[in-house]
């Protein structure tokens, strides 16, 4: 069976159909191409994303938001839905390639189901900081892998950030790696971070998003893994005590727009929702960086007891049994060419 990346595009273009107001059925073809271009008509456009509105994901599509309503003179108008309203990250992203949902903010572990290349940047320990980050993804590497999903029916506009993940529990201080040891913990959609976490013994488990907070609630979960930013819009200091400053993974994040979406645009609407999208993503790691200053200090005084440091060559060297799977996966010289980036 084919997936949604060979479905025609006059498919799509009737889902997308189905999935308007009632009051477009019955709209004639001029009046819907009137209100096209009508700013007080605008084409609404469904934007979705798992995290709250007071987000590095938020801020970022506030951003996004208003620069398309300035920048196409309210012909288009960007309608949010936080807090996984559209679902999970893996069902917003099937949803956009369907061309049922226009836009989607997705954080980067579960992007590799869908091209494959860019787990390699879900290794853990594989950057040195965001400002590592930052350049590899802004660079060659990170623009070809931005180029691959129009093989899988997205237009990857631009990247933004989630943030580097930390680790949390309601057990104990994690310090070293043996600490990992038989902690029940919650990764997301990510078979590279489900490698990684593997090798420290954990007993890791993927969960979507939107389920996490009740599963730590109830104790389904011991530990979850996430940036500052995340565990302070999500409240999961509500529900966990420790926090361990692990940076291990840096999550980037992915603004993305359906195919038939993009491709009825003008070529000048084009350039603008590019544009806006980069500002977006720059906005996202602003926000995600002042979380990550400020931030700790804000769930220290909610009660979280919180290791300001690990020996990460430690934690790096424990997972090295998962080197020889993601050399193999990536290729070696591509995750060296990453680690020496600058």
């Amino acid at each position: 069976m084919h997936g949604p990346n060979f479905m025609s595009a006059s498919r799509r273009r009737f889902l997308r159909f189905l999935g308007g107001s009632a009051a477009a059925l019955v709209s004639t073809p001029t009046a819907f191409a009137t209100e096209q271009q009508n700013p007080q008509n605008p084409q609404v456009l469904k934007l979705g994303y798992i995290l709250s509105r007071h987000s590095q994901l938020g801020a970022g599509a506030d951003v996004f938001a208003a620069e398309i309503s300035k920048r196409t003179n309210g012909r288009y108008r960007v309608d949010q839905y936080p807090d996984s309203a559209l679902g999970g990250e893996v069902e917003m992203v099937k949803a956009v390639q369907l061309g049922t949902v226009d836009l989607a903010f997705i954080t980067g572990a579960p992007l590799p189901n869908f091209v494959a290349d860019v787990g390699v940047f879900n290794i853990p320990f594989v950057f040195r900081d965001a400002n590592h980050a930052h350049a590899v993804l802004d660079g060659p590497i990170g623009k070809a892998c931005l180029a691959k999903f129009h093989d899988k029916n997205l237009v990857a506009m631009a990247w933004g950030e989630n943030g580097l993940r930390h680790l949390t529990n309601s057990r104990r201080e994690i310090r070293v790696p043996g600490d990992l040891k038989g902690l029940k913990l919650r990764i997301p959609q990510s078979d590279v971070m489900l490698a990684g976490f593997k090798a420290l013994d954990a007993d890791v488990h993927q969960l979507p998003f939107p389920m996490l907070y009740a599963a730590l609630q109830s104790g389904q979960f011991e530990g979850q893994e996430n940036p500052i930013a995340t565990i302070i819009s999500s409240k999961f200091y509500q529900v966990q005590k420790y926090l361990t400053l692990s940076g291990h993974v840096y999550d980037p994040a992915i603004l993305f727009m359906a195919v038939d979406s993009f491709g009825d645009l003008s070529a000048d609407d084009k350039n603008s929702f590019i544009e806006a999208a980069k500002l977006a993503g720059e906005v996202s790691r602003r926000f995600a960086a002042t979380a990550q200053k400020d931030g700790v200090a804000q769930l220290a005084k909610s009660g979280m007891q919180v290791v300001a440091e690990i020996d990460r060559a430690a934690f790096a060297s424990a997972m090295a049994s998962a080197n020889a799977i993601f050399a193999q996966r990536f290729g070696g010289n591509v995750i060296e060419q990453i680690r020496a980036y600058s």
